[in-house]
């Protein structure tokens, strides 16, 4: 029998403890062992639970007790999620998380600590909640070269973008919406602007190209600025606007590319038609091509689901994985934003009319591509550039209010 401690009794600890108690059958049988919840690390009292025996306000109860072999990490935060999983690292107990925060902060050290210490870090479900998407990477698409990755990591961003693309709605009545069903916090930060998208880019990033992704050199947006009018302008173009995070190998370099922002995404790519709290993740492989992962990135079950998994496989190993895992970095091994190139759509005001504003824009962005919209005022233009580096967008953008323009918008157009 596989003993497990649970540390955080919230929404993903206390759905582990249930998927664990109603699936036992098939856990037994997958695991070839059952897989009992020993200890739960919580300050908080739950006095009316039928496992309340279980409970503990003492780490060191956990830490120092032998039958337990695997730490299930669900408290989310830096600290003192770090401190508490290096130390069961260090006894030998391997460690399962949810914890994207912390993945992405320290992922390298951890991993480091667990060789070193002959068991696992295992973080499946920091990523994507109940979707595959970790040992599918390091795994089944082992054999790759990842080239690419680009996805619609944020459920709740994806939500609101869908209100406003399906149903006209604004930002802050699509934001309220989300609240109102739970799919967003009070404090809706992390999501919307782009922060909880950016630590999960990093993961990937990370195992995908071998070297740390720091969330700090991660050029992040996120949908505070999007409005109808370039919801109309995307739709004209022939897409809609995505809040996409990407990572990308440049070709004879040892830098990548890795970001997270608003993009135009063509209607034809996959991942155009992810609606609503959908999540979607494109690897692009250099032997299998585009692979897409799709499903439910968050919420209780489909989280525990994927925790619960990694158990599984941890009950079922002996010794330290070999294929997950990457090296530290630096910030040097992210291409600075500025540098990156990709079109741009820019939605400008102040013209006298729509002639003049294309004979101003021409004269800056040679080859722009113009943009209409029903309603579009005679003073405003909207247009997409041709490829150019993050830095020079800017340049020209600058030279533009100079000549009187008001910038309104600046998206970048995905590849993806």
């Amino acid at each position: 029998m596989a003993k497990i401690a649970v540390l955080g009794h919230g929404v993903v600890g206390s759905g582990v403890c249930e998927v664990i108690h109603e699936n036992q059958e098939s856990i037994i049988r997958r695991a070839g062992q059952p897989i009992e919840v020993k200890r739960i690390l919580d300050l908080r009292d739950f006095d009316g639970l039928p496992y309340r025996d279980k409970f503990t306000k003492n780490f060191d109860d956990i830490l120092n007790d032998d039958e337990i072999s695997i730490v299930v990490e669900v408290m989310g935060g830096v600290s003192p999620a770090f401190e508490f999983s290096v130390a069961s690292l260090k006894k030998g107990k391997s460690v399962v998380t949810s914890n994207k925060e912390l993945v992405a902060a320290k992922g390298a050290q951890l991993l480091k600590i667990a060789r070193e210490n002959n068991c696992n870090y295992f973080f499946e479900a920091s990523v994507g909640g109940g979707i595959p998407i970790i040992r599918p990477m390091h795994m089944c698409l082992a054999a790759n070269e990842i080239d690419e990755i680009a996805g619609i990591l944020n459920g709740t961003t994806n939500f609101i973008l869908t209100k406003m693309i399906k149903e006209g709605t604004s930002f802050d009545e699509a934001l309220k919406t989300a609240q109102d069903l739970g799919y967003a916090e009070r404090n809706p930060a992390a999501d919307v602007e782009g922060y909880d998208a950016c630590r999960k880019i990093c993961i990937l990033a990370s195992l995908a190209f071998g070297r740390h992704v720091y969330p700090e050199y991660v050029h992040t947006e996120g949908i505070t600025k999007i409005t109808l009018e370039d919801v109309a302008y995307a739709e004209s173009w022939g897409g809609v606007i995505k809040l996409i995070g990407e990572a990308k190998r440049i070709p004879e370099s040892e830098r990548i590319e890795c970001l997270v922002a608003p993009a135009f995404v063509n209607g034809e790519s996959q991942l155009a038609n992810i609606d609503d709290v959908f999540n979607g993740v494109l690897v692009r492989g250099n032997a299998t091509g585009d692979v897409v992962f799709y499903g439910k990135g968050a919420g209780k079950l489909p989280t525990a689901s994927a925790v619960v998994a990694d158990v599984i496989h941890e009950a079922k190993v002996s010794g330290t994985s070999t294929s997950l895992t990457w090296k530290d970095s630096s910030e040097n091994f992210v291409l600075p934003y500025d540098e990156v190139e990709s079109a741009f759509y820019v939605r400008a005001a102040g013209f006298r009319d729509s002639s003049f504003a294309k004979e101003r824009i021409s004269v800056l962005f040679h080859g722009a591509s113009f943009l209409s919209r029903a309603g579009q005022p005679e003073s405003e233009a909207a247009f997409v550039t041709e490829s150019m580096s993050g830095g020079l967008l800017m340049k020209k953008v600058e030279a533009l209010k100079e000549k009187g323009a008001e910038i309104l918008s600046v998206i970048r157009v995905a590849d993806c």
